[in-house]
């Protein structure tokens, strides 16, 4: 049953059916409090209705019920962006460090944490992560071309060279 239900809320998801998702997955708490993944699932479906403040319970008790692998990375970025969007950049911030430090190799939770740095008015912090993440996986051509180049200067942008 179990498996079936969480099948269907994310099916109706997928199909753009939100409103009916969110309510079986708010369904499947009642029925499974402690269950990690359908807390996840469900913060999931209150962000994509537009509702980043009640995501926000649902992602933290995900994590905090022991969510593991794919699904807690998605959590931290969740978490970190739903944060970030309802400006409390500090939390975003501790939740990307937290989730960039169990998934270093995660370059969308450090795409989404120079948001929240841009946020913070740490520029310099947010372009330089920006343009390791740009030269670490681009395909472009052009851009692999200057990809040390880009290495180089992305962690002295201000530097002036006479």
């Amino acid at each position: 049953m179990y498996a079936e239900q969480l099948a269907r809320a994310i099916q109706l998801r997928t199909e753009n059916k939100k409103q009916a998702s969110n309510q079986l997955l708010l369904q499947m708490i009642e029925q499974y409090p402690n269950d990690a993944v359908v807390h996840y699932q469900c913060a999931w479906s209150f962000d994509v209705l537009g509702e980043e403040l009640k995501a926000v319970p649902y992602y933290e008790k995900a994590i905090k019920l022991g969510l593991s692998g794919a699904d807690l990375e998605g959590a931290f970025l969740g978490l970190g962006s739903t944060y970030r969007t309802l400006g409390e950049y500090e939390k975003s911030e501790q939740v990307f460090l937290q989730g960039i430090a169990l998934f270093p190799t995660n370059k969308a939770l450090q795409v989404f944490y120079a948001m929240t740095l841009y946020n913070l008015q740490q520029h310099h912090q947010a372009m330089e992560l920006l343009l390791q993440c740009l030269a670490d996986t681009t395909t472009d051509d052009e851009i692999l071309r200057y990809q040390k180049a880009i290495h180089f200067y992305a962690s002295q942008l201000d530097k002036v060279w006479k």
